[in-house]
């Protein structure tokens, strides 16, 4: 089974794909900074990773490199998770490592949609 992340300081969001994800063959993973996150990854590295453009903790870029970063067999596929589309910030996170973006608020066909690409690439 492959495991998701879902990196985001807002429990209702983290909540919300949960739950659209949950009929999908992952095991959900939660964290509400980038500094939990990254220790998961360091932990046991997720197969795919979803991470909100405006952490507390740390930038959505410094995040990726810092995931990037980590010794790992597992390459994750990386989403960030913006609330607008800014190109400028899309383009500095695909730089940094990630493969795609996800706008929020997201609907369930958004979600699915931008998973069974994650996860087919994973």
């Amino acid at each position: 089974m492959k495991r998701c992340l879902f990196v985001d300081d807002s429990a209702v969001i983290r909540k919300v794909a949960k739950r659209i994800l949950g009929g999908l063959d992952l095991q959900i993973l939660e964290a509400a900074t980038g500094f939990d996150a990254i220790a998961i990854c360091a932990a046991d590295m997720p197969e795919i990773i979803v991470v909100d453009g405006a952490l507390p903790d740390m930038t959505s870029v410094e995040f990726i490199r810092r995931v990037r970063g980590i010794d790992s067999p597992v390459r994750p596929q990386i989403a960030v998770c913006l609330t607008e589309v800014d190109i400028a910030a899309i383009m500095r996170a695909k730089r940094a490592g990630a493969q795609g973006y996800l706008l929020k608020p997201f609907n369930r066909p958004q979600l699915l949609d931008r998973f069974r690409i994650l996860e087919n690439a994973a």
